[in-house]
């Protein structure tokens, strides 16, 4: 195979290593000499994110140039590789902490206390003595687990799609590193399972339920042949015009080095089985009140008590449920909770889709026509617009079982990369009339896709990182956008859709804290997020699964969409007569990915500008 010739460059050993070469080498390179600026640290603590997780060069479009060599390389996911990133980011906190951040411009000491709290978050959660911290990767910064692999979580539910929607193809030169990183994706394989053995020991067992779901997704994967994974065939089809067989390479890799490592992870987790046990909260693991603390704090970007959480999302309930009656009365939905009216509004056959693939393509020409839409109105909502480029594209079918019913984000840096809103299409029932449009908006337009174009005008460090209760407070914020925008006016059945969307969101406040604070079984959690809010009991089971592998990243939603509608509140009140609805709009997002507390003060001072003008 032509790809054995730089195989040394992926192993465990040889990937930390360059990694730290790499990571001083950039920085010398960049001045000579020790530092000249306090700027200068954050070219450093830029090298050390692409070269601690490679991923990200790819995925935000600067793998080429100086960034190059790491388009062959992947984030070194073994124990070793772990610690070495570890010891990198505490040695960068170190530097940060000693800059005066006072003596500095506003944007650059803007930027430096949001790195900073990035990489304090980063570090404490390494303190933790287990779990997968991923606050500094772009790619899955959002996903912080106590799991090395779930059915969220790990290598193989990531990898394949990354390569899928991040590695681009131009060349010979560009499918040969496709070929290195398989060969790096069977030793992140084993990297994980070394963890998940070292986890193992230390009492870090993914509950029964979970560990069944995936076993199963790998099992599934281990039971195809190689030529139909979706890792071969994506190269595949990518080089399928340069006369050389890049997809029977792939094949024969993945027979002959991911196919071994999938199973040995099956056979890890296969021996942790038996001590499994129902428990799905965090608290059951060692130190378990501790790393929700921490899991919290950093999906919140804010110190609330998981008290505090649970009761926030019961008054938000209470709320919405209060503004969703007087629409189900109208529509003639008078008796039960509101929970049991939208249960029986979601049977309605006029706001399903049809089964199976005649279903799947209504869905994603439903999507097409929304999204139409709402491009059209994007004016009424910013001064400063953006491209909004982007692709809708189903979820691999081997993942869909573990997957989310939708997710999305921005292509790369130099917009020759689309973004992505993914949708889970295993089952047609995921989705109705009614809810699909504000999920459109929350994914995509404009939301997650649109936002993250407004990060490609930040210094690039600040396109690397995302704070979970940023991005996700905005996509909420996104569908009150279009709610204000009048996309209901004709369709009060859809603005159901859209406030159930947000008492969704507050539920997950209730259930989050619920299993991981307050002992919650699987089965209660269930039980009240669908008597509570009247939601699809397949979508909720695949959300509390997703809770119990993630915690606290579920919190994220309502506790950012609450601060961004109370700084609006405050802006109006301080500014009046000057307030304007666009012009907030855009600081928000031309703020760029902060902290809640960052959020705060980005906010205050467009206030001041704005009485100036």
């Amino acid at each position: 195979m032509s790809v054995s010739r730089r195989t040394l460059l992926q192993t465990s050993a040889a990937a930390a290593a360059t990694s730290a070469l790499a990571f001083t080498g950039c920085a010398t390179q960049s001045t000579g000499t020790a530092p000249q600026s306090d700027m200068d640290l954050m070219d450093q603590a830029t090298d050390l994110i692409l070269n601690a997780y490679p991923e990200t060069a790819s995925s935000a479009g600067i793998d080429t140039g100086k960034y190059r060599y790491l388009k062959s390389q992947l984030t070194d996911r073994s124990p070793a590789g772990q610690a070495a990133i570890e010891s990198d980011v505490r040695a960068m906190l170190a530097k940060l902490n000693q800059v005066d951040t006072a003596a500095l411009p506003e944007d650059e000491a803007l930027t430096f206390d949001v790195v900073r709290s990035v990489f304090e978050t980063t570090a404490e959660g390494f303190d933790l003595p287990y779990g997968d911290v991923a606050l500094l990767n772009s790619n899955w910064s959002y996903r912080n687990s106590p799991y090395v692999v779930a059915q969220n979580t790990g290598a193989f539910v990531e990898i394949p799609s990354f390569l899928d929607s991040s590695h681009a193809i131009e060349e010979h030169s560009d499918a040969d590193s496709y070929l290195l990183r398989m060969e790096a994706y069977a030793q992140q394989l084993d990297g994980e399972t070394a963890r998940v053995r070292e986890n193992g020991e230390k009492g870090v067992i993914l509950p029964d339920f979970l560990m069944e779901k995936t076993l199963g997704q790998l099992r599934d994967t281990d039971a195809k042949p190689a030529k139909d994974w979706s890792i071969v065939k994506t190269l595949a089809t990518k080089t399928a015009e340069f006369g050389t067989p890049f997809g029977e390479r792939a094949a024969l890799l993945a027979e002959q080095k991911i196919r071994p490592a999938i199973k040995r992870q099956i056979a890890a987790l296969e021996n942790l089985a038996p001590r499994a046990t129902s428990n799905a909260g965090v608290w059951a693991l060692p130190d378990g009140d501790a790393y929700y603390d921490w899991a919290l704090k950093a999906s919140t970007t804010t110190n609330m008590s998981p008290e505090e959480v649970h009761q926030m999302g019961l008054d938000e309930l209470k709320e919405l449920h209060a503004q969703m009656d007087p629409i189900l009365r109208s529509a003639g939905y008078t008796t039960g909770s509101v929970g049991e009216r939208m249960t029986a509004l979601s049977k309605d056959p006029r706001y399903q889709f049809s089964e199976g693939d005649k279903g799947r393509a209504e869905i994603m020409a439903f999507i097409e026509e929304t999204l139409t839409d709402i491009r059209g109105r994007m004016p009424e909502a910013f001064e400063t617009l953006v491209p909004g480029f982007l692709e809708v594209t189903r979820i691999a079918p081997e993942v869909e079982a573990g997957a989310p019913g939708a997710y999305g984000g921005a292509g790369s840096i130099d917009g020759k990369k689309p973004g992505h809103f993914w949708i889970n299409l295993r089952t047609t029932d995921l989705h109705s009339k009614f809810s699909l449009p504000d999920l459109t908006y929350h994914e995509a337009i404009p939301g997650h896709v649109w936002q993250g174009e407004y990060t490609f005008k930040q210094p690039l460090i600040r396109s690397l990182l995302a704070f979970n209760a940023y991005s996700e407070g905005w996509a909420l914020y996104a569908e009150q956008i279009a709610d204000e925008l009048g996309v209901y006016d004709d369709f009060p059945i859809g603005r159901l859709g859209y406030l159930q969307s947000l008492a969704f969101r507050a539920c997950r406040l209730v259930v989050d804290t619920g299993l991981h604070a307050k002992r919650w079984t699987r089965e209660e959690a269930i039980d009240w997020f669908v008597t509570n809010n009247g939601s699809n009991p397949e979508e909720v089971r695949s959300e509390v699964d997703r809770y119990c592998a993630w915690p606290g990243q579920a919190c994220g939603y309502k506790v950012g969409h609450s601060a961004i509608v109370g700084l609006r509140a405050k802006a109006k009140a301080e500014l009046g007569d000057k307030f304007d609805y666009r012009r907030f709009n855009d600081a928000v997002v031309l703020g760029g990915s902060v902290p809640m507390t960052v959020l705060g003060e980005v906010i205050d001072k467009y206030i001041e500008r704005e009485k100036r003008a």
